[in-house]
């Protein structure tokens, strides 16, 4: 072999070597990321931890079912490297199909509360919440009364009867919310406040929570269920129709004498197959920086879950929001209620 030849060879294993690796570094500054949040402030967010990393995020969009139907599909074989879903309830469920891998941080325990996580098993933390929404109670004060409508409990108070709406009750929102109170009630009297909550219904579940919202405006209902961030939406609309809503409404945050209002989460995961962990784990715990807990609080008018921050939103604060008392029953132990609490509700007639 000449001289020439072997230079050659050698130089094409090198320029070989070389594109390996710079495919290797390519790969390791790419997170992909699949997403059940849908809010477009969340871009300035994603942008940032790429601007500040170099992490380039791919993002796939669909809802919490549709994320969870797409793992299960692709197996082994999934690039997804983060999952993003939006209630506790769908965190647990996916996390129990096996869809997430554990992981340690030292700083994502310092900054959430443990009740806002998995609980920690062999090899770490499979989900964390990140952003948290409360359910509160609106009501109608030309027909009730804030002091009967101060607890979740009141809701089954034969005072109420037909004056009462909520949303279906086996949506995640209220499940996870009767999850929680029959983690502190029990299981017998848990059923039956499902049962006198049913019992006062202004008419069949339905709609969304802004449905709710307004059904209580219109007068179609006195009570009804829905998340912070909802009412937040409408105190800030530029539409006169909206505002007109909210002045004809009020709103409690439940249980502030006893066990404080019932908090949910928006979550995160590792993926069980990531292939780019080390970068999963490095957004993982951008999300938790105040800069992105800043985000969740004024762009989707979230609560920030870090333990500590306040929130600046205006509307946040309009509707009280600011200083109330959370739940701290743990979200993790509330889920294996799911399945217990839906045979309740087909039991009890809540559609």
């Amino acid at each position: 072999m000449t001289a020439f030849r072997k230079l050659s060879i050698a130089l094409a294993a090198v320029t070989a070597t070389l594109g390996l690796q710079g495919q290797a570094v390519a790969q390791d500054k790419v997170l992909n990321l699949y997403s059940a949040r849908h809010y477009q402030t969340d871009e300035v967010m994603y942008d940032t931890f790429t601007r500040t990393t170099g992490i380039k995020i791919n993002r796939v969009d669909a809802d919490d079912a549709g994320i969870v139907a797409r793992l299960r599909a692709e197996g082994a074989a999934s690039p997804a490297d983060v999952i993003l879903l939006v209630d506790a309830a769908r965190m647990a469920s996916a996390d129990s199909q096996g869809l997430f891998q554990p992981i340690q941080s030292a700083k994502l325990d310092a900054a959430i509360p443990a009740n806002l996580r998995a609980a920690p098993g062999e090899g770490g933390v499979t989900w964390t919440g990140f952003s948290t929404r409360a359910r509160v109670i609106v009501y109608d004060p030309m027909r009730v009364k804030a002091a009967d409508v101060a607890t979740y409990e009141q809701l089954a108070d034969p005072k109420l009867k037909g004056l009462v709406c909520t949303r279906p009750g086996s949506h995640p929102y209220n499940l996870s919310l009767f999850a929680t109170v029959v983690e502190r009630l029990g299981d017998q009297k848990g059923e039956a406040w499902l049962k006198g909550v049913v019992d006062n219904m202004a008419r069949a579940p339905k709609g969304g929570d802004t449905d709710q919202i307004k059904a209580v405006a219109s007068g179609e209902c006195g009570v009804a269920l829905t998340n912070t961030y909802y009412i937040a939406r409408l105190i800030k609309s530029d539409k006169p129709e909206d505002r007109a809503v909210m002045e004809k409404v009020r709103i409690v945050f439940p249980n502030q004498s006893t066990s404080g209002t019932h908090v949910n989460i928006a979550g995160a995961a590792v993926a069980k197959h990531a292939k780019n962990r080390d970068n999963a784990i490095q957004f993982m715990e951008f999300l938790a920086s105040p800069f992105a807990q800043d985000y969740f609080a004024n762009g989707n008018n979230e609560f920030p879950a870090v333990k500590g921050l306040k929130v600046a939103n205006p509307a946040i604060k309009a509707m009280g929001g600011d200083n109330f008392k959370a739940e701290t029953v743990p979200l993790a132990s509330v889920a294996k209620n799911m399945t217990k609490v839906q045979q309740m509700l087909d039991r009890v007639g809540y559609k």
